[in-house]
């Protein structure tokens, strides 16, 4: 803001360098800061002098005295100008304030004294945090200065000038340093950048991408009917690129920590096959198709993790699959059924010279895509709106209906979170009912119990009661 100014008044410099009005005269009457004089009553400052005095008074900042070590208390000197300095008294002996800080120590529970460090930063902020190289009070005063002024210079952007670069240009090092390096799903952002994102922020500068660019690309998407779910995306890849930004040293901020994206609860679809669909299904797909939606079906994985299946990973002794490429990177073991057991028995002995499970014939290779023969016997087998990611669903919906906790669910899928669980498990509606009538059931249960006892005390008047026992308590429930 104060940057592209040519001078500045007093009160521009007393905030950009966090000082009194009347320190800053002082200073001027004392010749230890340039300045240009308009007039009798008026000076101004130069952005190249400002530089130098915070240059030449952040170097005296850092001339810390040494003391003798049986000094730990000795009060620290006071410097006008950028110098540090000790407030007289402290609340510890162990505590030791500055102007624009303070440090302190504190013991482990091994008995070891380590430094701390507590200031603000330039958002007004309270840090507390260790300084983890310092043995002494004045390495620690050392760090401080250090911190503080790393945050003062990044408010302020008093800092080296960082490398200008254009948007699309930088979306290529993401992709060529960071994506295709640590991602998985890099396509995913490759379609993203060069569909839709560098075609609009591809001429700016980077640091120029602010809030409003970013509110403004979402209101252009809504526009041309992109879904919410798509926008949140494509924000991700983005936010995930200026951090990596930050992470370089070619920006500061991330302008999309501030975006609020949209709530997708509304898109979950809760769509689950049914025991007649899976007949009609079962009947109706092709003859490699048939096991493939049974494993989905029968053991939950993902697409990626079916058509990635090697012979090598089924344990037909122990009735085990293990699941290498999963999409948090973990190994895991999934049990098979008996049904799914005899289906890859016989496909082993039809495509057992192959290492790969499920592949193409034709190609030699797993499959990439079946949507097309999918959707074929979807409509053959007259079920609509249903997915292949639908199957994963009906597996986890099917085993929380017959009892089982989330956290076997959630191993069994492979999620890391059982939040992530409960979007797969949508109890039918026949599972909501029985569980209402539970209710009334045991009302019903209590009160066909209270009427078989009335009905034994009615007896009372013809039959005596011979034990004693049974006396009391017949006469007791009739009381009540």
């Amino acid at each position: 803001m104060y940057m592209n100014k040519p001078l500045l008044t007093v009160k521009d410099l007393s905030s950009l360098i966090k000082m009194h009005p009347q320190t800053i005269y002082s200073l001027v009457r004392n010749k230890k800061i340039s300045f240009v004089r308009l007039n009798s009553t008026c000076i101004r400052f130069r952005i190249n002098d400002i530089d130098e005095y915070i240059e030449k008074n952040t170097r005296k900042s850092f001339s810390i005295p040494s003391y003798p070590q049986n000094c730990t208390n000795q009060p620290l000197k006071h410097n006008n100008y950028g110098g540090i300095y000790e407030v007289a008294k402290a609340k510890s002996k162990t505590r030791y304030n500055f102007g624009y800080g303070a440090i302190y120590q504190r013991k482990t529970k091994g008995g070891k004294i380590r430094w701390y460090l507590d200031y603000r930063d330039g958002d007004g902020k309270r840090i507390q945090k260790v300084a983890p190289l310092a043995s002494s009070k004045e390495e620690a005063a050392f760090a401080l200065r250090e911190e503080v002024a790393k945050a003062f210079n990044k408010e302020y952007s008093v800092e080296r000038k960082r490398e200008k670069v254009k948007f699309k240009e930088f979306s290529e090092i993401y992709l060529k340093n960071y994506a295709k390096v640590k991602k998985r799903s890099w396509k995913s952002d490759y379609y993203y950048l060069h569909a839709n994102l560098i075609p609009y922020f591809g001429d700016s500068e980077l640091f120029e991408i602010g809030i409003f660019q970013i509110e403004r690309y979402i209101s252009k998407r809504l526009k041309d009917g992109v879904t919410k779910s798509t926008i949140n995306r494509e924000l991700a890849c983005l936010r995930k690129m200026f951090n990596k930004a930050i992470d370089w040293d070619y920006l500061s901020k991330n302008p999309v920590s501030k975006v609020n994206f949209f709530s997708e609860k509304d898109n979950l679809k809760e769509r689950v096959l049914t025991q007649e669909e899976e007949k009609k299904l079962l009947r109706t797909c092709s003859e490699y198709l048939r096991p493939i939606i049974i494993t989905a079906i029968h053991v939950g994985l993902r697409r990626g993790e079916i058509f990635n299946l090697k012979w090598e990973n089924v344990n037909f002794s122990k009735k085990e699959i293990k699941v290498e490429k999963t999409k948090s990177g973990k190994v895991r073991l999934v049990p098979i059924n008996d049904f799914l057991l005899r289906e890859l028995s016989r496909l082993e002995e039809k495509n057992g010279e192959s290492k790969i499970v499920f592949f193409n014939p034709e190609t030699g290779k797993p499959y990439r895509d079946i949507k097309k023969a999918f959707k074929g016997a979807c409509r053959k087998a007259g079920i609509r709106n249903l997915r292949f990611q639908d199957l994963r669903h009906t597996f986890a919906s099917r085993l929380v209906e017959r009892g089982i906790d989330l956290i076997t669910v959630k191993d069994l899928l492979g999620h890391s979170s059982v939040k992530i669980t409960e979007r797969y498990t949508h109890s039918n509606k026949i599972i909501k009912k029985a569980a209402v009538e539970v209710l009334v059931q045991k009302r019903e249960e209590k009160s066909q119990k209270r009427e078989n006892l009335l009905h034994i005390c009615d007896l009372e008047k013809y039959q005596p009661v011979k034990k004693e026992k049974e006396k009391v308590l017949i006469h007791s429930f009739s009381v009540n």
